[in-house]
């Protein structure tokens, strides 16, 4: 399971160096991701593995359901097949990179299956904006967690 909080660098050439620890588990997934986003506003690291089950999933569906539309209109603009190169890099796809602001510091989050990459200062700001609500706590209390 991919979890925790890493911080990293995007380079000038696009490319983020995967913490190491998130790196030993990913390895062994192969080496090439899909790395997307569904709003633009920062990346999803799929490894390809992870990526074809939900492929699978959407392929069961109807081409014209809306959601399907829509998730994948937005998965293929900003989506790539990337590999990891041997210092442990990808590339973050220049679309993507520019919407989400990604140059510099950057956070790395595990999601449990997938890596979250998020500009620094916009991830703060987000979770800044969305506390946790009571709501929200009822749903995880009903998920038991």
């Amino acid at each position: 399971m991919l979890r925790g909080n890493y911080l990293a660098t995007v380079d000038e050439k696009g490319r983020m160096k995967i913490p190491a620890d998130f790196l030993a588990l990913l390895r062994k997934t192969g080496k090439k991701f899909y790395v997307t986003s569904e709003t633009g506003g920062m990346a999803r690291i799929y490894p390809m593995k992870a990526w074809e089950e939900i492929e699978k999933k959407l392929a069961k569906v109807s081409s014209h359901n809306r959601a399907k539309q829509k998730f994948l209109a937005r998965a293929n603009y900003y989506g790539q097949v990337v590999e990891v190169d041997g210092q442990g890099r990808i590339l973050i796809p220049p679309t993507l990179r520019e919407s989400a602001q990604m140059k510099g510091e950057v956070d790395v989050q595990g999601q449990l299956t997938y890596l979250e990459v998020w500009n620094h200062a916009q991830f703060l700001e987000q979770l800044n904006r969305n506390p946790i609500t009571a709501e929200d706590e009822k749903e995880l209390d009903l998920l038991g967690i």
